[in-house]
């Protein structure tokens, strides 16, 4: 089904096209929905040429190498564009992303984007800072996943989603809105299973984590100094 005008005005990188421009693109759009855990896209797959938009829900876009490990590149939540290749490349997925919950997905056609661009080309500079974002935090990944112990990318992680995910106060500590299995956290900051569970048991007087992947962070201070790179007294 068609996206409305008022699905598409909710996307960042329109936020500067007036209602003419914004109806001009519903036209051209496309809904799907994904249940959770179903495959929106598969690494090496051909895609459409077409933005591809997040409106509801979580994605999880991860690679796998060669020897079949799998590693979590990032999570995408409501309003993130993906699948870059699409627009500005080869048009090969350069990852697998998979529903993390039930979802939907915006695409909206190429060429009508070209000339919503032609005629805002504020458009243009919205989708290449969101991509030189994404640049940046991989940049970082890579280094950190060099350069840093596994501690403090995990005391990163848990920072990052606290961040800008949300959190709530729960029996006077900071709870993070997002739940996250161990082997969720192990791909993303690239260690294994077992070494989360014991890196959580280090951090239990600063983080506590319980079944379902309940994060709770009970000093946010020393998490921050953790973070930073400072040693666990």
């Amino acid at each position: 089904m068609k996206a409305t005008v008022e699905q598409v005005a909710k996307i960042g990188i329109f936020a500067s096209l007036n209602q003419t421009e914004l109806e001009r693109l519903q036209e051209h759009t496309v809904i799907c929905s994904y249940r959770q855990g179903e495959v929106v896209m598969y690494e090496g797959d051909r895609i459409p040429e077409k933005l591809y938009t997040l409106l509801s829900g979580s994605l999880r876009v991860a690679k796998t190498a060669a020897a079949g490990k799998e590693t979590i590149l990032r999570t995408l939540f409501q309003g993130d564009i993906f699948a870059a290749p699409a627009l500005l490349g080869n048009g090969i997925a350069p990852a697998t992303v998979t529903a993390e919950t039930d979802v939907e997905v915006l695409t909206t056609e190429r060429e009508v984007l070209l000339a919503a661009i032609r005629e805002n080309p504020e458009i243009a500079l919205r989708i290449l800072a969101v991509f030189n974002q994404r640049l940046q935090q991989l940049h970082e990944t890579v280094h950190g996943l060099v350069s840093e112990r596994a501690i403090v990318r995990l005391a990163r992680f848990i920072h990052y989603f606290a961040v800008e995910q949300g959190t709530k106060i729960a029996n006077n500590s900071v709870c993070l809105e997002k739940r996250f299995p161990y082997y969720q956290i192990a791909r993303s900051i690239g260690i294994t299973y077992e070494e989360c569970v014991r890196l959580f048991k280090k951090l239990k007087p600063f983080v506590s984590y319980s079944r379902g992947g309940k994060i709770i962070v009970l000093d946010w201070k020393k998490l921050e100094d953790i973070a930073s790179g400072d040693e666990i007294d």
